[in-house]
């Protein structure tokens, strides 16, 4: 009997989970814990790596605007980023250190394949929102020594680097300006380095100022389609035919605001409409440039998935819209790979 399709999976927000639990080795993602991951449910679900994020939660406005329901973001102050993004990483380097049977952080593809193969999690480092890097990059480089592979120089709120997409629905993604000029050298650099640079969190100018200050493979780590569900996290199809072009990659988020056509967070939401957003993807990018990027841990999942447990669900409706084990295999693990090693190696 065969076990579940592996999942490489483009993110989640477990080391967030664990640092407010203050649980800096990070023990509760192998004795277990409430949320969509740990080992449990990944080894139950067929999670078997993906990128793991650093995210900084900062504090939302008091006053928001009450013509615009949508959370405002304060920036953060970089000293408090940098100590909390440190603390996240060095709980990450504690788990692939203390758990070594179970989880490994990979620096290259070939890792990955080495930890699937050894049954461990395949866990790479990434940054989501730069704000615990200053305008000098020392912190980019000490990130990149311990392990970080990728990185989204922004998140929903305004940093050194630039503006971050605010969620609101309906809306277009092109809510102001881009990259500073420092976001702007910090693209340069982390591509130097052979960092994926991630778009999920770019509003549109930003978005094609990274296309324009970059050379690689345009890459949404967490990202769904703005023509089924206008929220301005998602992308609309003239950026997925610029990913296309780029010969990139786009990994479907599954949090069901970003999914449903009413933008609601109601976990009631239907495989089905998972499996609309994936068409739409693979018919703007082809069959190499569609993936997963769950969100776990970070965003209301469709109830029929729920966990990372729950993966063998989505893959059943996969199956039932049609679709052949090859592709499956593709969107699953693959393409995450085969982006991984033309960026990372």
């Amino acid at each position: 009997m065969t076990g579940p399709v592996p999942v490489f999976d483009g993110h989640n927000d477990v080391l967030l989970q664990l640092w407010q639990a203050q649980d800096r080795a990070g023990a509760g993602f192998f004795t277990g814990l409430s949320g969509h991951l740990d080992l449990a449910k990944c080894r139950t679900g067929g999670f078997a790596g993906g990128l793991f994020a650093i995210w900084v939660r900062g504090p939302q406005a008091a006053d928001p605007d009450p013509d615009d329901p949508a959370p405002v973001f304060r920036p953060l102050g970089t000293d408090r980023a940098r100590d909390i993004t440190l603390q996240m990483a060095a709980t990450l380097l504690r788990m692939a250190r203390t758990q070594a049977d179970d989880f490994a952080l990979c620096t290259s593809v070939d890792a990955v394949e080495a930890a699937r193969a050894a049954g461990r999690i395949a866990a790479v480092m990434h940054l989501e929102g730069a704000e615990g890097i200053g305008p000098d990059l020392d912190e980019l480089h000490l990130l990149h020594a311990a392990g970080l592979r990728s990185i989204g120089p922004v998140w929903s709120r305004d940093n050194i680097f630039g503006h971050g997409v605010p969620f609101r629905f309906p809306a277009s993604p092109d809510t102001g300006p881009g990259l500073t000029e420092a976001g702007r050298r910090l693209v340069r650099e982390a591509e130097a380095l052979g960092l994926v640079i991630d778009l999920s969190h770019m509003n549109q100018k930003g978005f094609w100022e990274v296309a324009q200050h970059s050379h690689g493979p345009l890459v949404a780590s967490h990202s769904g389609v703005h023509a089924l569900c206008p929220a301005s996290r998602n992308l609309t199809d003239r950026q997925l035919d610029a990913i296309s072009e780029r010969q990139g990659l786009v990994g479907l988020n599954l949090a069901v605001q970003f999914l449903r056509a009413d933008g609601a967070r109601n976990s009631d939401t239907p495989l089905e409409t998972v499996i609309r957003h994936l068409d739409h993807l693979l018919a703007r990018l082809g069959e190499g440039g569609v993936a997963l990027g769950s969100d776990f841990d970070g965003a209301v999942m469709p109830r029929g998935i729920g966990s990372a447990a729950g993966l063998p669900a989505l893959i059943a409706a996969m199956r039932m819209a049609g679709w052949g084990e090859a592709l499956i295999a593709r969107i699953c693990w693959g393409n995450w790979l085969d982006l991984l090693r033309r960026v990372i190696g």
